[in-house]
């Protein structure tokens, strides 16, 4: 199969997966300490986690509002068809495709609530590990396993260090997520770990810089850093990718 086409299925893949994250995007965006959404934004009861906002029972005005999943299939297909374009056919890419819409939502819901909620943070790196296990059984694998596995307590450790020292300036959700993003970037060496780290720390700076300049936060105000965590990490892979 060529380059081409294995894009196109992977961002078709992406595309599906995204349009299913609004309602569970809905469910986990809530301050920390409140249970998860259980209504609609119109009040019915909600049930499942996979597909639109609204309910059944919404009425047209609601499902305007509230249903459109363009921004979440968009991103979804775009980090699909990335990773797919550095990784070509090689076993890992079926984990990469699957972990996609896990960091999509992961970032939408830190952006919307500075919360990185603990269903999906914590059985991420060993999602990450058991399909990159299974990626290293097979031929013409481009990493190393034992790498992923040293590198999702490395990084962890690492982040943990840093909210001990400010923790106001950092979420133990944070230090949870980057141990899942240890895993995935160890697999590509320890250069990729270092890399996908300082480019996340680079692009909440820039972001955060950018704020203060335009007059939108101050030099203490507190920016979710999730979606740079995974930025990062992303970046990491794919350079990672390309060089394996």
């Amino acid at each position: 199969m060529s380059t081409g086409v294995l894009m196109a299925a992977a961002a078709l893949w992406g595309a599906l997966a995204g349009a299913l994250l609004p309602r569970a995007a809905y469910r986990f965006a809530v301050p920390s300490g409140e249970p998860w959404r259980d209504r609609c934004p119109d009040g019915h009861p909600i049930r499942g986690w996979a597909g639109r906002t609204g309910c059944g029972a919404c009425g047209e005005e609601g499902r305007r509002a509230n249903g459109a999943p363009t921004t979440t299939a968009l991103a979804t297909a775009l980090t699909c068809a990335a990773v797919t374009a550095v990784t070509g056919a090689r076993p890992e890419l079926a984990a990469w495709l699957l972990l996609a819409p896990v960091g999509v939502l992961l970032a939408v819901v830190d952006l919307r609530v500075q919360r990185l909620p603990d269903p999906l943070t914590l059985p991420l790196p060993a999602a990450a590990l058991a399909l990159l296990g299974l990626a290293a059984l097979l031929p013409e694998h481009g990493g190393h396993w034992l790498t992923a596995l040293y590198g999702a307590p490395a990084l962890g450790a690492g982040y943990f260090v840093l909210f001990l020292i400010n923790p106001s300036g950092m979420g133990f959700g944070d230090v949870k997520l980057a141990v899942g993003m240890g895993a995935v970037l160890g697999w590509y060496g320890w250069s990729t770990v270092l890399f996908g780290t300082f480019a996340g720390f680079l692009l909440g700076a820039l972001y955060g810089g950018a704020l203060v300049v335009v007059r939108r936060a101050g030099r203490k105000t507190a920016i979710p850093f999730g979606p740079f965590l995974l930025a990062g990490a992303l970046a990491g892979l794919l350079i990672g990718a390309y060089a394996a």
